[in-house]
């Protein structure tokens, strides 16, 4: 019954991506060069599993790959290649190629996509935009980086607040500028202030003489052009937003974000998040470089060995007390190991709540009384196990005593700092997630080993 359990799911993993067959057939027709192969092969292929081919390439083979496809690079394709080999991707297309696809782009992708390219590049791009959409595109740029301006698109369909659904219907069908997707019709009024907005479902099942402003929606809000995407992927998550309206200074439309780009934020945040916690940086990616992987992990670890050292002061104090009790050698990795382990566990929830806003200033004492509670709970069920541990290993019950107090207390402190420590980085304006890890690690050691060590020198010697 395995084989075809396995089959399954092969044939399962295979819907969401290049098959191994096709992944095989490309692979040989960029090594025979075989351009008009290599062409078939991706015509019905997905932008996104195109992009994932190219990310998975060498340089060497990508820079064969794109000579001999680069005639049907799009925007599509180019949108959703990874941003740490779409500058390698830019620099090795034809102009003309890169032109084209930029004028197939949204507005927001296409801000995306030159916002970190020195500015001759960014002017040649924009050169080849009409004037309307380069207007756009200019104005975006002005806006601060991960703030809603650089996140909206500027193409927004909207229909004066008196209008009927007869009457926007038909000028629907009448436009041929409308972005590809689009999920409101934004009312407005004379000053282009926006005022509601109503669903195409709901703008298609209405009567012709219905007029908009009775079938707003009641979801409807507005967001500043100046407001942190990070708020702004927050807001789509809580309220369930689709899309929503953006509006400058003086609250006049100048834009639209989809639900599309705010998930794509919210998952950027949480992968930083994650590789933050790792003490891996920010911006690391499986297409990173030696250099740039070793850049990104050496400082962190550097702090690590500091904490380290730290940790291994508080043993040398109690050296003799060691001497003497050899067992305690034996011992104190496990107590600091356990204190560690839960420290990591409630950092991590600690960090995930105040990233999805759900740790307030309403509920954190309630939170850390929950975790401190959890933290001596723990410890005086793994002080009972380590205490007949060591009890029956090296046959003494003062020291079973003594790893029993030391864990209960390590783990109590483990929990408090897990928790306290994130909300006092937030508190200073530094990133949770970013440091966090090594105050915990540190603070888990140095009370693990000076709670242990220093019981076992009262209490043993």
């Amino acid at each position: 019954m395995t084989e075809p359990r396995e089959a399954e799911t092969d044939a399962a993993e295979d819907e969401f991506q290049l098959s191994k067959q096709d992944i095989e057939a490309i692979g040989k027709a960029i090594d025979d060069g075989d351009s008009p192969a290599l062409d078939s092969l991706l015509e019905p292929a997905h932008a996104a599993d195109i992009a994932d081919l190219i990310e998975q390439l060498t340089p060497a083979r990508r820079r064969v790959f794109l000579q001999l496809y680069s005639g049907e690079i799009d925007g599509e394709i180019l949108s959703e290649i990874d941003e740490g080999i779409r500058d390698e991707v830019i620099e090795q297309l034809p102009h003309e190629v890169l032109a084209e696809a930029v004028r197939e782009m949204d507005s927001d992708d296409v801000v995306d996509l030159i916002e970190d390219m020195g500015a001759p590049e960014q002017q040649a791009l924009l050169a080849a935009l009409d004037e309307s959409d380069r207007a756009a595109i200019e104005q975006s740029l002005t806006y601060p980086e991960y703030s809603a301006g650089r996140l909206m698109q500027s193409e927004v369909v909207t229909a004066p607040e008196h209008w009927t659904v007869g009457e926007t219907i038909d000028f629907l069908r009448s436009e041929e500028w409308l972005p590809d997707q689009f999920y409101h019709v934004v009312l407005v009024d004379p000053r282009r202030h926006p005022i509601g907005y109503v669903t195409l479902g709901k703008l298609l099942a209405s009567r012709r003489d219905v007029a908009l402003r009775d079938i707003t929606e009641d979801s409807f809000r507005t967001i500043s052009v100046l407001q942190e995407e990070g708020d702004v992927a927050h807001a789509f998550n809580k309220y369930h937003l689709i899309s929503t309206p953006v509006v400058d200074e003086h609250d006049r439309l100048v834009g639209m974000i989809t639900i599309d780009d705010a998930m794509s934020v919210l998952d950027e945040e949480h992968e930083e998040d994650i590789l933050r916690l790792a003490g891996v940086g920010d911006e690391s990616a499986i297409t990173d470089s030696v250099a740039e992987t070793l850049r990104q992990r050496l400082p962190w670890l550097m702090v690590n060995l500091v904490t380290a050292i730290i940790a291994s002061l508080v043993i040398a104090v109690f050296e003799t007390t060691i001497q003497q009790v050899v067992a305690l050698a034996v011992l104190m990795p496990i107590v600091a190991s356990m204190g560690g382990n839960a420290g990591t566990q409630t950092l991590t929830v600690a960090v995930r709540a105040l990233a999805t806003k759900s740790l307030t200033g309403s509920n954190v004492w309630r939170v850390v009384r929950r975790e401190a509670v959890v933290g001596i709970l723990n410890g005086f069920a793994f002080a009972v196990v380590m205490g007949l541990v060591a009890w029956v290993w090296f046959d003494g019950i003062s020291l079973a005593a003594v790893i029993g107090i030391a864990m209960i207390v390590n783990l109590a402190i483990a929990a408090l700092a897990g928790i306290l420590i994130p909300l006092a980085l937030e508190k200073a304006g530094a990133d949770p997630a970013l440091a966090s890890g090594t105050f915990v690690t540190t603070v888990t050691d140095v009370v693990g080993f000076f709670a242990f060590l220093g019981l076992a020198s009262a209490v043993l010697l």
